[in-house]
């Protein structure tokens, strides 16, 4: 790095000889983390943040590189700082850069622009997007080194947004010897870092011990790499990793000391996008140890932060922790309009799986859902997480399914009769459906039984004598009656 600094400082160089140092420089120190000195560096091309780079003078292909390393920087600085427009302006450039290295010919840096790109559609949510080109861009990048490295690492974080952990950590393991070979201890440390996160997800009761102790090996070479590359960023976002892992083992007090220093690192770089998923982090943490109302306030904080961002596969997971929260809060209401959001956000980006893990979270924390809210976000659940290689979510989807039947039954001692071939009694199963009807309708109203009998087209009178008298279970549905006192008559 201080060789290529050097060489920037001599005057001789021609405008393409001097772009290419500066785009060289740039991404070495966008390996650091060091994305505003990158961004000095590229300055003589590129005054304002935000707005296209000057490449007139430049060759083709130095155009098509300056323009690649513009957009880069763009999608973190505007991440790093919450400019949300940023997002598509590095888009659009590194789009135009594909453009322009194929119509050179050059399939080489195609492919790795095109890796670029999808980065970009996978902070955006746009999980089979991002798959489909990083797919592509590996198959043409046939050479072990860099690039290769790092379409490798961002598939697989790919994989693991989409709860594919099988597929994650099988991609990681087939290449292990490319990430020996390489000397970038950046991409080194991301390597172990995601084998980590790959692991706690497939962590098991019964292989806890075993594979917590392989998470931390490899949280530790992660940090050991992200030190000897300076990268401060990087570092935080393995304390915090270390800090959640901690969290599920229990050990609260190790878990907000890591969570600290995960914070103070990130504070001091600058970093509101990744200050925003460590308090995420402390948020679930401070839920864990009962702390309510402090973890409300910190998920709350965090969610309007991720809002700014543009990451919306972070802001789903930071929706769910704030809806958790809300639900044990008692706040009924706030959590169900949550991780409705949540469920909004997740399918409008595409991350379908983060959808399903909202919804199943929904019938998890909220009791008294109507059974046709618990049964749609059930079904749909299922049809979200059908590629999903997690255990805990398959234990999960079993108790959500016992909880279903048991909403369905109206918790009624379980009727043997319904799963024999028997006919059943026309008044007992009238008598039933007036009873769904009734209930979904006071759901709809929310408990106001002038608004229920309204919606069921009979009449006030009708449908609080049929509560009193076929239905009193369901009378904890309407809103409390509120006597009117009777009016003082004085004689005048």
């Amino acid at each position: 790095m201080r060789t290529i600094l050097e060489k920037l400082e001599v005057s001789h160089h021609s405008a393409n000889e001097s772009a290419w140092l500066r785009c060289q420089a740039a991404v070495e120190l966008k390996d650091r983390g060091d994305y505003e000195r990158a961004r000095e560096v590229m300055r003589p091309f590129w005054k304002r943040f935000g707005e296209r780079p000057n490449v007139e003078g430049l060759s083709p292909e130095m155009v098509a590189e300056v323009l690649l390393q513009v957009g880069i920087l763009t999608r973190w600085i505007g991440s790093k700082n919450q400019i949300t427009e940023a997002q598509d302006t590095a888009k659009d450039l590194i789009s135009e850069s594909i453009s322009r290295f194929e119509s050179l010919g050059d399939s080489s840096r195609v492919a790795s622009a095109r890796a670029e790109l999808a980065i970009c559609y996978w902070w955006a949510g746009a999980l089979d997007e991002a798959r489909i080109m990083l797919t592509e861009a590996l198959q043409r990048i046939t050479t072990a080194g860099n690039t290769r490295a790092n379409a490798v690492i961002f598939l697989a974080a790919v994989e693991w947004s989409a709860s594919r952990y099988d597929d994650s950590l099988k991609l990681l393991t087939d290449n292990a010897a490319l990430f020996r070979k390489i000397p970038n201890h950046t991409l080194k440390g991301t390597y172990h870092n995601q084998i980590a996160m790959v692991l706690r997800k497939l962590m098991t009761v019964e292989n806890q011990a075993r594979y917590f102790r392989r998470i931390i090996r490899e949280y530790e070479e992660a940090d050991l790499q992200f030190k000897l590359a300076h990268n401060a960023l990087y570092r935080a976002d393995v304390k915090n990793n270390v800090a959640y892992v901690l969290m599920k083992m229990c050990r609260f007090k190790e878990a907000h000391t890591y969570l600290s220093e995960a914070r103070r690192l990130a504070v001091i770089i600058k970093d509101k996008a990744v200050v925003a998923q460590i308090d995420d982090t402390r948020a679930q943490l401070l839920t864990d140890e009962g702390r309510l109302d402090e973890a409300e306030t910190i998920a709350r904080s965090s969610v309007r932060s991720l809002r700014k961002s543009g990451h919306q596969v972070l802001l789903v997971d930071s929706l769910i922790t704030h809806g958790i929260v809300l639900a044990r809060l008692g706040r009924t209401e706030q959590a169900q309009f949550t991780f409705k959001n949540a469920i909004e956000v997740a399918h409008d980006a595409g991350a379908l799986n983060k959808a399903g893990i909202a919804a199943l979270t929904l019938i998890e924390e909220i009791d008294d859902l109507p059974p046709d809210v618990i049964a749609t976000a059930y079904e749909q659940a299922n049809e979200w997480l059908t590629n999903c290689h997690s255990q805990n979510l398959l234990l999960r989807f079993k108790a959500v399914g016992v909880k279903l039947a048991r909403e369905l039954r109206r918790e009624r001692p379980p009727d043997a009769d319904l799963i024999f071939n028997k006919t059943p009694s026309l008044p007992d199963e009238t008598v039933r459906l007036e009873a769904e009807m009734i209930s979904r309708a006071l759901a709809n109203a929310n408990g106001k039984i002038t608004k229920a009998a309204e919606l069921l087209g009979i009449r006030y009178q009708s449908l609080a004598f049929i509560l009193e008298t076929r239905h009193p279970d369901l009378l904890k549905l309407r809103t409390p009656i509120h006597r009117r006192k009777r009016r003082k008559h004085t004689l005048k």
